[in-house]
């Protein structure tokens, strides 16, 4: 048996809020494993919508969550064909970032980088992989992919203010999970700001807004 690959055009789904001729934050927010765009943006509606744009790309996987019916959701990827996931999902961002992003951007618009859990190992391979520049990132529950390439991520990450938050209750990172990502992170020379709140593996939106609220 041999396997080969045929790359094919793709329709891919982003939902937004706010509006982007007056907004001088834009923020990309990626979502999580089981998640979709259109749920997932409800915890940015807290933002001003004169000055923030909020767009949020739903990943290519979508798949029932229980059984064959029901609620539906969306995965970034699998360890099934995963370089070829990587790849594809970073060429799709990096054209979301042309087409969206630069028509409206300027010299005074901030463009935020925002992942949930699986949508941080997402935004970490984009923004080491992509061609797309941000301002900031912040990474919300979720941790840096082991397989970063160490010499792109150190260059890519060198200049790039980035908040790190997790709750003291997230149920799939405790605290050994956490001393590895930093010491990974430390490794890579990146220096992350450290937020914790009380809570588990989720965006409540008292934290969100206080952090939103410092930009």
């Amino acid at each position: 048996m041999n396997s080969h690959e045929l790359r094919v055009e793709k329709t891919a789904k982003y939902v937004t809020h706010g509006d982007p001729s007056t907004a001088k934050r834009v923020w990309i927010c990626l979502h999580g494993y089981g998640q979709l765009a259109q749920y997932f943006i409800r915890n940015f509606e807290d933002l001003d919508p004169k000055d923030n744009f909020v767009i949020c790309p739903e990943g290519f996987h979508r798949f029932y969550l229980k059984g064959v019916s029901g609620r539906v959701g969306a995965s970034w990827m699998t360890k099934e064909e995963r370089l070829t996931d990587i790849d594809d999902y970073v060429r799709y961002l990096d054209h979301l970032y042309q087409v969206v992003v630069e028509p409206i951007r300027n010299s005074d618009t901030q463009v935020i980088l925002f992942g949930f859990s699986q949508g941080v190992a997402t935004g970490s391979r984009w923004i080491a992989l992509g061609s797309s520049s941000f301002n900031r990132a912040i990474f919300w529950a979720g941790s840096f992919p082991p397989d970063l390439p160490p010499l792109k991520a150190k260059q890519k990450f060198q200049d790039l203010p980035l908040t790190c938050v997790i709750g003291d209750q997230d149920e799939y990172i405790d605290e050994e999970g956490l001393k590895k990502i930093k010491a990974h992170l430390s490794a890579l020379d990146i220096a992350p700001n450290w937020v914790e709140y009380a809570g588990g593996h989720l965006i409540p939106r008292q934290e969100f807004n206080k952090i939103a609220n410092t930009l």
